[in-house]
């Protein structure tokens, strides 16, 4: 029989069996609640499976992944996977009764190693294509001077296509060694010169009406960057308005100076752009005859002069270009 002491003995160990039990359900509880806010800090999806393969625990990550889980191999510990247009490094780890698996976008990733790539590749071709490239521009000059009349347009044809590959190559270069500005002060004047003698050596077979800015100011900048920038705008411009319907087109470029900044605005009459989340994309032209450079090189320029190159919001054909005064 048990005596009145013993009674309370235990019934004491009984209150603190209870209280030791309660600290410790606080402390897994805790626990529980550090693990499952490490696990959604993560900034990859993360999945913990039980033995039969049902979910025990993920984040928010994989949960917006929805149903890429059904199409990992748990067998694999260590491979990439593409899912809805996205690619994701797989990797998975066995505790016990439990398997991790975390799936990373590496998507950015890829895409710069791929241009990266290019870049290199482009660069390598650009090199090798140049020396005959500069050949044949120096054969037609000659040649032109002792062609038939008649056949002085096809020798002219030939100067222009030259032309054309001639700004793919300075452009690929550039891309692939970096931009960097040299500035020096000179007339906006000087500049619109070069740009129209250069446009009129583009050539294009509508009737286009240039309207350049026509203020004097001057910009202390690299001109010859300058120039390609601009350059860029008017051929795409030119080839935007070669594509339209109609038989005429008009290109206008607006000029002000706020006090901080040149601010350059561009128009034309050509067709729409297509995709214009892509503008800014290495190697991705939303044109026919694109090499994919032009306006992220615009864009780099401008950078390197203290501005930026934006596409306006509510005019899919108004550019907008500053650059530091």
């Amino acid at each position: 029989m048990i005596t009145q002491e013993e009674l309370a003995i235990l019934i004491e160990q009984t209150y603190k069996v209870e209280k030791e039990f309660s600290e410790l359900k606080r402390s897994y509880a805790s626990l529980q609640d550090t693990v499952e806010k490490i696990v959604e800090f993560l900034p990859n999806a993360l999945w913990v499976l039980s033995q039969d393969g049902s979910v025990f625990l993920q984040n928010s990550q994989a949960k917006k992944l929805g149903s890429l889980i059904e199409k990992l191999d748990y067998r694999e510990d260590d491979y990439e996977i593409t899912y809805e247009g996205r690619s994701y490094l797989i990797k998975s780890s066995r505790y016990k009764d439990k398997t991790m698996i975390s799936a990373t976008d590496i998507t950015e990733q890829k895409r710069k190693e791929n241009l990266a790539t290019m870049g290199q590749m482009a660069a390598h071709l650009s090199h090798e294509i140049r020396n005959p490239i500069g050949s044949i521009s120096l054969l037609t000059s000659t040649l032109k001077n002792r062609v038939v009349k008649e056949n002085l347009p096809i020798v002219e044809e030939i100067q222009k296509s030259v032309y054309r590959i001639d700004r793919i190559i300075k452009a690929t270069l550039m891309f692939s060694k970096g931009v960097e500005a040299h500035k020096s002060p000179f007339l906006w004047e000087e500049l619109k010169k070069d740009l129209l003698d250069a446009v009129s050596y583009y050539g294009y077979t509508k009737e286009i009406e240039f309207d350049l800015p026509t203020q004097k100011f001057i910009l202390n900048a690299d001109k010859d960057l300058l120039e390609m920038m601009f350059m860029n705008f008017l051929t795409n411009a030119i080839d935007a308005i070669e594509l339209s319907d109609d038989e005429s087109g008009k290109i206008e470029m607006r000029y002000e100076n706020d006090g901080n900044y040149h601010i350059f605005t561009i128009h034309d009459t050509g067709i729409p752009i297509e995709h214009p989340e892509e503008l800014f994309e290495a190697f991705k032209s939303t044109k026919v005859k694109g090499n994919g450079l032009g306006l992220i090189l615009s864009k780099q320029i401008a950078q390197a002069h203290g501005g930026d190159v934006t596409l306006l919001t509510g005019n899919k054909k108004l550019f907008r270009i500053t650059l530091q005064v």
